[in-house]
């Protein structure tokens, strides 16, 4: 092939793909264009790669989709269409394929919550070792239940998100290690089963439940959801399935990205119902109904929407478009 013609044949296309790069809010039609063009260049690099591997024009072109891939990026991420797109297909499709792994994950901490806590009440000595008397009789009294209440509660709601968000972020982070990924469950359920046994040893059981129920379903869903998915991450380099180890890494870490930001959005409800419903006056059946409704409406945007998106092909990765730059030709 030679070279400078197809050069100079397809400089021009070259020249336009960079103005709409330039382009800040492209139109509708400059959005389509930019698509268009961004894969006629990708093939043309292709050709280039195969034919005529020159470094410099390989360089360019390289750089040139790199931005319009970005350019094509920030356009689906700004688009309430593909914030609509994320939450009723990449989301629970995410969700729906790595079912399994956040189930089991679920009834692996359920079980060992349950242990923990049967045995705590069964040996009032351990509570002596972690807290004085005063504490816990503060606890017991006052402390977990003004808790809920003692801080403005859009200011609550805001804080219990970020902090959830946070340690639903380290679990999945960490679970490329696996161990500290079950440390870091280990860590949230032990605490929920120290606090729950003192508060049944001091007949106190009824406000435990009433209080951590409403939210706690929704909230430690998604802390389950972001061990297993965190899991997924750790076998997917140990147990890569036919491809290779970074391959399948690369894959299960942007799902797990994918995961990041749709349970953000699902802590965000479940600070909503702890700063607003936990706290409230309503009986504690109506509280606790909210938080078992929360609950059903999450496993039935999993195990509906998220099956639907499953067998129209989604999987819970970016699309194809943006992963790489090269498109299949034949020179």
């Amino acid at each position: 092939m030679d070279l400078d013609a197809y050069v100079v044949a397809h400089a021009h296309e070259w020249a336009r793909l960079e103005e709409l790069v330039r382009v800040r809010r492209p139109s509708g039609p400059e959005s389509d264009e930019l698509v268009d063009r961004y894969q006629q260049v990708a093939t043309q690099l292709s050709v280039i790669r195969t034919s005529a591997p020159d470094a410099e024009v390989v360089a360019y072109l390289s750089s040139l989709l790199h931005k319009a891939r970005i350019s094509m990026l920030a356009a689906r991420v700004l688009s309430w269409r593909a914030v609509g797109l994320f939450f009723t297909h990449q989301f629970p499709a995410a969700l729906y394929r790595l079912r399994w792994w956040w189930l089991g994950c679920m009834a692996g901490n359920i079980l060992v919550t349950a242990v923990l806590m049967w045995w705590l009440v069964d040996h009032p000595e351990v509570e002596q070792t972690l807290l004085s008397p005063e504490e816990v009789d503060r606890l017991v009294n006052s402390d977990f239940e003004s808790y809920y209440s003692e801080n403005p509660a859009q200011d609550f709601a805001a804080r219990v998100w970020i902090n959830n968000a946070w340690v639903s972020a380290l679990v999945l982070v960490s679970g490329i290690t696996g161990v500290l990924a079950i440390y870091f469950l280990f860590t949230n359920v032990l605490n929920l089963a120290v606090v729950g046994s003192i508060m049944t040893r001091h007949d106190r059981a009824d406000l435990f439940w009433g209080l951590i129920l409403p939210h706690g379903l929704l909230e430690l869903t998604a802390v389950f959801v972001a061990g297993g998915v965190g899991l997924r991450l750790f076998w997917s380099w140990v147990e890569p399935g036919g491809v290779s180890r970074t391959n399948a890494l690369a894959q299960a870490g942007r799902i797990t990205i994918t995961c990041a930001l749709g349970l953000a959005a699902v802590l965000f409800v479940s600070g909503i119902i702890e700063a607003f419903v936990t706290p409230s006056p309503l009986p504690t059946w109506a509280r606790i109904g909210i938080g078992v409704l929360a609950e059903v409406v999450f496993f039935l945007y999993v195990f509906i929407l998220g099956r639907q998106a499953v067998r129209q092909g989604h999987t819970g990765d970016i699309s194809a478009d943006l992963l790489e730059d090269r498109v299949a030709t034949q020179a």
